[in-house]
């Protein structure tokens, strides 16, 4: 057994949609990042990749201004971070990732996270946990300009 520790951070921008768990949530405002900027998975991917000892997200799928992962859905690259862990032998034994939002609210759009997460990662569902909590308005996320996730990965 191997455990891993990712963590992301992204800050709001309006005029694009708020991925986050490989879902839109409905805001007035996204994430500015290189792709999707789902912190959430991105958090995720580093997660596994640390844990498998395969460096981070960025190193694998860097953010070179105009390459092939410009924009890209971040399903993607966590499909792809499932490819390179499955094929040094390791399998996901379970994943647990709080994302810190002062807003919007995401207690209602968890369940579809874990849903898609699940079927990204050729997994059920019950072997990812996802939190969600705020700051208190402490802090960049309290002041409502970006969003965190952090996750922990364990894969066998």
């Amino acid at each position: 057994m191997r455990i891993g520790f990712g963590y992301d951070v992204h800050q709001f921008t309006p005029d694009r949609p708020l991925w986050l768990g490989g879902i839109v949530v409905p805001s007035e405002r996204g994430l500015l990042g290189h792709s999707d900027a789902d912190v959430a998975i991105h958090a995720l991917c580093d997660a596994l990749l640390g844990a498998a000892a395969m460096r981070d997200i960025g190193y694998h799928f860097p953010d070179t201004k105009g390459n092939e992962f410009e924009g890209i859905d971040s399903k993607i690259l966590l499909r792809r971070v499932m490819e390179m862990i499955r094929k040094e032998g390791y399998e996901l034994g379970n994943c647990d990732i709080t994302i810190c939002a002062q807003a919007p609210k995401l207690n209602p759009h968890i369940p579809a996270m874990q849903a898609c997460l699940a079927e990204v990662m050729g997994v059920a569902p019950s072997q990812i946990n996802i939190k969600a909590t705020t700051t208190e308005h402490l802090g960049f996320v309290g002041r409502e300009e970006g969003i965190a996730a952090q996750a922990v990965a364990l894969i066998n």
